[in-house]
């Protein structure tokens, strides 16, 4: 009974103690990986809808409180003027939630592009909305004010074939 007691004790203070260290190197590291996300997963994303801005639109970049969670935007500096932003929104798709950068022209009040930064979609299939340029370039130029759609549900986005549900996902 003792030594049963003893080997519970021994794995509870094991347990917590490498409990804390994780919770120790997760805190230290949360701002490096923030960092790496912003540049690596963002960052392609806000270049491509944001191509050409005279500014650095992540050095520019302002956050808003939405409730409890805080929500980045990327203003796009043209000719001097801010013209364009871009912000992450999510949509759900078939195997998680998709990621998208959404770049809004602030001229008029257009779509000006949009990019997936992250997903969990069926490879070759619902992947295809991040890489296939056609699909993305269809969002190009749609107001603001508009419903988007996929052509089956009465909008203008034609679907990745195979993959509707992750094209209502970016819709």
């Amino acid at each position: 009974m003792r030594e049963m007691i003893r080997m519970v004790v021994v794995l509870t203070v094991l347990s917590a103690f490498s409990g804390g260290l994780l919770a120790a190197v997760r805190n230290s590291t949360q701002d490096q990986i923030e960092n790496q996300k912003l540049v690596f997963v963002k960052g392609p994303a806000i270049e491509t809808i944001l191509a050409g801005a005279s500014n650095d639109p992540i050095v520019d970049r302002f956050k808003i409180m939405d409730g409890d969670v805080e929500r980045s935007f990327f203003v796009g500096k043209f000719d001097g003027k801010a013209e364009t932003v871009a912000f992450e929104c999510f949509g759900k798709g078939y195997g998680g939630d998709v990621g998208l950068m959404v770049g809004v022209s602030l001229k008029d009040d257009a779509v000006m592009g949009v990019s997936v930064t992250t997903h969990q979609e069926t490879p070759g299939l619902g992947s295809k909305a991040k890489t296939d340029a056609d699909f993305v370039a269809q969002f190009k130029g749609t107001p603001m004010k508009d419903a988007v759609k996929v052509t089956g549900d009465g909008g203008a986005i034609n679907a990745l074939s195979g993959a509707t549900i992750t094209s209502r996902a970016v819709c």
